[in-house]
């Protein structure tokens, strides 16, 4: 049987066990980012991060891998659309998902867990909205005429999930009367089965750290991450936040 080593803090690991249970391919889960797991997690990940798959004696990390892996191993109910054109937009957009709109919502969500009162860097939001505003446009325009990205359900839709339902809850959310079509695609996820489990299930995380989830001593940051910040101007903060050794880097 498969083991997924995930997270339900992680969009990544969320976007690789929604596609797994859309396949409906038995897995075993492991919470990687558990700390009674953690030795587990470096035995077949040393930067310590999640999802990874391990099948018998394989193991495959880095989300895109994993899904090109299960899509190619287990190609029942497709995830990657039959058409070029429309398989190369999905997979375009999973990238940007992965990227750039991973980097926009870590950043300004202090990876996920907030900045002290008076602490967030002045711009920070009304840059994240800068940089978002043409991705929210491209969406609209890619959701003319089809329910979902790839005409059917496909990665670009389950790599897009997570992220887009985090923005909802920070101060950069698309605008539902100027972005119909996205906030329509957006409820019509909520609808299906995988994406329904997906919110439960972080919920239900969210709910046994507790209602006052506090920031831990240190975040991990890693490429697109800091390429974003620095790219924004925000060096002078981020510098700060390693001089305070309030950084941790991914394990080698």
């Amino acid at each position: 049987m498969l083991t997924l080593f995930d997270n339900a803090f992680s969009p990544f690991a969320r976007k690789v066990r929604m596609v797994l249970e859309y396949k409906k391919i038995p897995f075993a889960v492991v919470d990687g980012l558990a700390p009674e797991e953690h030795a587990r997690l470096a035995a077949v990940n040393p930067r310590l991060e999640v999802p990874v798959l391990v099948d018998d004696d394989l193991v495959v990390a880095n989300s895109p891998h994993i899904v090109a892996y299960i899509e190619h191993r287990h190609p029942a109910r497709p995830l990657y659309p039959p058409d070029p054109a429309l398989r190369a937009a999905a997979l375009a957009w999973e990238r940007r998902a992965d990227t750039l709109i991973d980097a926009i919502v870590h950043d300004v969500s202090n990876g996920g867990f907030g900045f002290v009162p008076g602490t967030r860097p002045p711009g920070l939001i009304e840059a994240a909205r800068e940089d978002l505003a043409p991705i929210y446009a491209d969406l609209e325009d890619a959701l003319a005429g089809r329910d979902f990205l790839g005409g059917e359900l496909s990665i670009a839709d389950l790599a897009l999930f997570p992220h887009l339902t985090a923005v909802r809850f920070l101060d950069i959310a698309f605008d539902g009367a100027t972005h119909p079509r996205l906030l329509a695609w957006y409820k019509r996820l909520r609808q299906i089965d995988v994406c329904r489990a997906d919110l439960e299930r972080t919920r239900a995380y969210l709910r046994r750290l507790g209602l006052g989830l506090q920031r831990p001593a240190r975040i991990m940051w890693r490429g697109d991450r800091i390429e974003w910040l620095l790219a924004r101007g925000f060096h002078a903060w981020f510098c700060a936040e390693i001089a305070a050794g309030r950084v941790v880097w991914p394990g080698r």
